[in-house]
């Protein structure tokens, strides 16, 4: 999958590839436990990142991530190649120095870039994830809501932080489902299979009909809220009778 081609990289004139240092300690305490996803944002977002152009590919290829498997879409010209995640999402790869793009492929051409431009593109693309060294040493999946804050320029905090799930959004899940029919509670709590699980209280004894319509209504509510468009990556509903 090939994206629009980045600008001049003629501010990183003078860059020797290098990571920076500030961030490969942020990386390793994140990789031991002792520094959370939100650290390694703040951490990335004054560097500059090398953007992977590679001349061609013939078929597509496989890299490892978190043991999981990301293709490399096909692109028959040179061009910013894409990773589909194991969740079927799309990833801009992105490394910290030319040592972590040459772990992945020894044949990619690094394009210095400035983060919040990296980012930029990987949102006009549509692209929802970057992986930072997909290769290794440390490699860390950054989600939606971090990609568009650093595109924004702004600060980012995830949904869920120490277990539990920020008021901010508590409270806007609470006032997205107030006027939803037939929901006679809503909380949102960490999630299992999502970052976020609202767990909706509904009257005993809907038919699936009900229940389709019901659901429906939840998810457009919160997907039109902005709190939760801009904070949550992903959620899922649990129901329960009231």
């Amino acid at each position: 999958m090939r994206g629009r081609e980045l600008p001049p990289s003629s501010p990183f004139a003078g860059d020797d590839g290098s990571a920076d240092p500030t961030l490969v300690d942020v990386l390793a305490r994140h990789a031991a436990g002792d520094a959370p996803l939100a650290d390694v944002v703040a951490a990335l977002a004054p560097t500059r990142v090398l953007v992977p152009v590679l001349a061609e590919l013939e078929v597509a290829d496989v890299v490892e991530h978190g043991g999981h498997a990301h293709t490399v879409d096909k692109e028959a010209s040179a061009g910013i190649v894409a990773l589909r995640t194991p969740d079927g999402r799309t990833a801009l790869p992105v490394f910290t120095g030319v040592a972590a793009m040459a772990r992945w492929r020894a044949d990619a051409r690094p394009v210095p870039t400035a983060v919040p431009r990296a980012a930029l593109s990987a949102v006009a693309e549509g692209w929802e994830v970057l992986v930072l060294d997909p290769a290794g040493p440390v490699t860390v999946a950054l989600p939606r809501t971090a990609v568009y804050a650093l595109a924004q320029g702004h600060g980012w905090q995830p949904a869920v932080h120490d277990g539990r799930v920020d008021d901010e959004v508590c409270s806007a899940v609470r006032a997205a489902l107030a006027d939803v029919r037939l929901v006679v509670d809503a909380e949102a709590v960490p999630g299992s299979r999502a970052e976020v699980a609202v767990r909706l209280a509904l009257p005993a004894g809907l038919d699936r009909a009900a229940l389709d319509r019901v659901l429906a209504q939840v998810n457009d509510a919160l997907a039109h809220d902005p709190v939760v468009a801009a904070r949550v990556d992903s959620l899922e509903l649990r129901v329960r009778a009231a």
